[in-house]
């Protein structure tokens, strides 16, 4: 794949495609949690172990975030679905059968366009936001919308349009039971951004085939022995699923 990928509004996608040059059209696409991009080390990782293995990648950036176009004012969980099917029309039109992994907000992104969109043939979850309101309350509720920041990171401001989104939305738990599609979960047990409780829930909820992986010791993003972990639990699952 080399052509530009644009979403609904005309914004453009970056995206880095890791071709295996396997006869398989199957294709993993990787998709970042709130303030990341495409490039997160352990996502990248996760990319090269995976086409190592012999199975097409593509990792993008949401729109407003990395080097896609858009705004990052207006990111929300729902203008990241309308960007994933953006994503696989684009591999659909070349030839390709999806498979998504999302990290964190990209999980629960996941959940809601694979619910819907039958077009994901299977869904991983890695570290993913199920309780949208309480995500936001716990680690943005003292910062006021339109004038703070996400975590203090200036270039990652806080908007209402993302507040109001995650409030709407709540939970994504509700959905678990439209995924009909083969589920892995992947969650740290240390992970103080997304507590392990989030996957644990929608697990209960999911239909088979589904799997509950919990790293001990990994914490949000998988460091140090945690993506080692993690890459192995979802490069397993892979070959079961895509044999």
């Amino acid at each position: 794949m080399n052509e530009s990928i644009t979403n609904s509004q005309g914004e453009t996608l970056d995206y880095t495609f890791h071709d295996a040059n396997s006869r398989t059209r199957d294709l993993l696409i990787i998709g970042h949690g709130v303030t990341g991009n495409k490039d997160r080390p352990f996502l990248v990782s996760l990319a090269e172990a995976v086409e190592n293995e012999g199975l097409s990648v593509l990792r993008f950036s949401f729109s407003g975030n990395g080097s896609s176009g858009g705004d990052f004012r207006d990111c929300t969980i729902s203008k990241e679905v309308e960007d994933l099917k953006a994503v696989i029309t684009a591999a659909e039109a070349n030839g390709y059968k999806v498979t998504y992994a999302g990290h964190s907000m990209g999980g629960a992104v996941g959940v809601l366009t694979a619910s819907t969109d039958d077009r994901i043939r299977n869904l991983i979850s890695l570290a993913g936001m199920v309780n949208t309101l309480a995500f936001y309350d716990r680690e943005f509720g003292e910062v006021t919308p339109d004038e703070g920041c996400m975590w203090e990171e200036p270039e990652c401001p806080l908007s209402s349009k993302y507040k109001t989104d995650l409030y709407d939305i709540g939970s994504v738990a509700s959905k678990a039971t439209e995924v009909k599609v083969p589920w892995l979960i992947i969650h740290g047990d240390t992970d103080d951004v997304v507590p392990i409780e989030d996957s644990r829930e929608i697990f209960v909820s999911a239909n088979e085939p589904k799997q509950l992986v919990e790293v001990p010791g990994a914490n949000h993003v998988f460091s140090e022995e945690g993506e080692g972990l993690m890459i192995e639990a979802v490069i397993s699952w892979l070959g079961e699923k895509l044999a």
